[in-house]
């Protein structure tokens, strides 16, 4: 029998591994820091990601489900990447920002494709709020790195 909120449960699927990626992101950009402000900030968002995952992944539960629990191999390999890189360029805050920055906008992507799906209405206030969330942190980031490159 199939589950007549495959759709919606895809799109939701797709934004866990979103929310994964940023956590897991976040996680490492506070690994790759040294100001005690900015790893406090990147600890933050690192949990609110995995709080937007969590939620999610209660949703896709209550729509009868598997949520998704691990994060994409695109980011995966984002990761990899900057770490690769950051072996020639150092891991200054101008350079940490930035990766964080790129996070984000693929975050901003894939919720805006998010909402541009047909999706019952308590989903998307979920997505609509989270995507706030998201456009907050990447503004922040933004902001953060102009600062640290005018430095």
């Amino acid at each position: 029998m199939s589950n007549p909120n495959k759709e919606v449960i895809s799109v939701l699927n797709d934004l866990i591994e979103t929310s994964k990626d940023g956590q897991k992101g976040f996680q490492t950009c506070a690994e790759d820091i040294k100001n005690a402000e900015l790893k406090a900030l990147f600890v933050k968002h690192a949990q609110e990601c995995g709080e937007a995952a969590a939620e999610l992944q209660r949703e896709v539960r209550a729509l009868g489900g598997d949520p998704e629990d691990s994060t994409s191999v695109a980011g995966d390999l984002h990761r990899r990447w900057v770490d690769v890189k950051s072996l020639f360029t150092g891991k200054g805050e101008e350079a940490v920002l930035n990766e964080a920055e790129r996070g984000e906008d693929h975050a901003l992507k894939a919720y805006k494709e998010a909402l541009a799906k047909p999706l019952p209405a308590n989903i998307y206030a979920i997505v609509e709020r989270q995507f706030h969330g998201v456009q907050r942190n990447h503004d922040q980031v933004k902001a953060l790195r102009n600062i640290a490159r005018a430095s």
